[in-house]
Parts: C-alpha cells; structure tokens; sequence
C-alpha cells in the first residue's frame, strides 16, 4: 500500500515540517494570518498559530482519520488538528472511546493526549475561509496527503465528509488503484482498493450534522468500531 514517489528519507517529522513551511495558496495563508490577528474575544489573550495546521497521531497508525480543514478558531488557533473546537471535542471522544486515543481532552496542544495507531489529517492544512477550500487549494495540498498515508503505513483510511471521501477516491484513481465510477457517499460506506486499504466513510461531526442529530454519537462509535474490527496488527 505504498503510495507517492518520495525517497526512503522522507519521514513523517519532514513532512509535518514540510507542511507547517507551506505557502502555496496566497488566499489561505492571509485569511489564517488574519484570522491569527484578530482572533475571536473569547481567546484573545492566546497565541494563535496562523500556520498550515500539521498531522497528528502515533508513528505507524493502521487508521488515517481524514478531515477538510482546520477550523479558523480551531487547529488555526492550537496548531493541532481538531483540536479547540465541537467538532474535536466528538472526534477525540469517540477515539478515546474506541481506544485509539488516551484521554478524550481535546483543548490546547500540549495537553497530554496521544493517539494509538491512528493518525490525523486532512486534504487541506490552512484554515479555508467559509470552510470551503478551491479545488486548486486542495491539489496543492495532496502530495501530504499521499505522503501521510505512506509514512503512517495506514491499511484503513476513515474520509470525514463527502469532500474528504472523493478526494481520496481521486487520489487512489490516480494511482490507477481504482478504477470503477465514483461511489456515492454515505455514512458508513466502505470499499477496498487494488491494493487491499480499506476505505470508511463517515458524516463530519461538524455542528451542522451533530446539532441536527444527521450524525449521533452511537453512529459515529460504530465507525470506530468498525475501523477497529478491520485491524490487523
């Protein structure tokens, strides 16, 4: 399940590096800078980070979580992916629940939380302003993602959210690891590539989809549930 060209150099500490550097997309670098400067008044005496938000997760994880973007008061405040926001706070109770993390906190970067065999990325690393990335801001961003499944060594990728889920089906099309129409999204979709990964699909846990119960916790436990039964190590 080797996916990307990269030299056997590469690491996931040069990646996250390689990620946090990034200056690609003019628009989303200024709008998470701006963001950073005028941060919202219940966190206006915190540092925001402003960056292109990095992976996070253990050094092998058999589990890729992918998401869309940092949120702007989120991971572009912390510097950790779905960390400070609702949607986070459902993402890493869920994960502790499913043992793939060690605590449910979720707040601040230096909170003590670590995962287990799971990693934590998404197909855009700067905040987008309305939560929506260009196509061009996405395909800038897609040599981490194919770099992120490669170093983790993930055999099970969860697409959080229908943009999430057909980027990684482009992704593997373009591999020529995937070949048939583009399936349709739906929470608790699956389907396996030429090479054996296993893709799940989930609703996002954004507040749209929690506050109008489209996504429920004991929906998104049987995700985790399910990851977990496809675990071979």
């Amino acid at each position: 399940m080797k996916l990307g060209n990269k030299a056997d150099r590469d690491s996931i500490s040069k990646l996250n590096r390689d990620i946090t550097k990034c200056e690609l997309c003019p628009r989303l670098r200024q709008h998470c800078k701006k963001i950073a400067s005028l941060k919202r008044a219940a966190f206006e005496n915190q540092n925001y980070w402003g960056r292109p938000v990095p992976n996070f997760g253990s050094e092998k994880s058999e589990l890729l979580v992918v998401g869309l973007a940092p949120a702007a008061h989120g991971g572009n405040r912390t510097g950790r992916m779905f960390t400070g926001d609702r949607s986070g706070q459902w993402l890493y109770r869920a994960l502790f629940r499913a043992k793939f993390a060690n605590q449910p906190t979720f707040e601040t970067a230096g909170d003590g939380l670590k995962l287990r065999n799971c990693a934590i990325t998404a197909i855009t690393h700067c905040a987008p302003p309305g939560n929506k990335p260009n196509p061009d801001e996405i395909a800038h961003c897609s040599d981490f993602l194919r770099r992120s499944q490669r170093l983790y060594d993930a055999g099970i990728i969860l697409a959080l959210g229908g943009l999430a889920w057909r980027t990684v089906l482009e992704m593997y099309r373009e591999r020529d690891l995937w070949q048939e129409r583009m399936p349709h999204f739906a929470h608790g979709a699956e389907l396996t590539f030429a090479d054996g990964t296993k893709l799940l699909a989930s609703y996002h846990p954004s507040q749209q989809n929690t506050f109008t119960k489209r996504l429920t916790e004991p929906m998104f436990d049987a995700i985790f549930s399910r990851a977990r039964s496809l675990m071979t190590k």
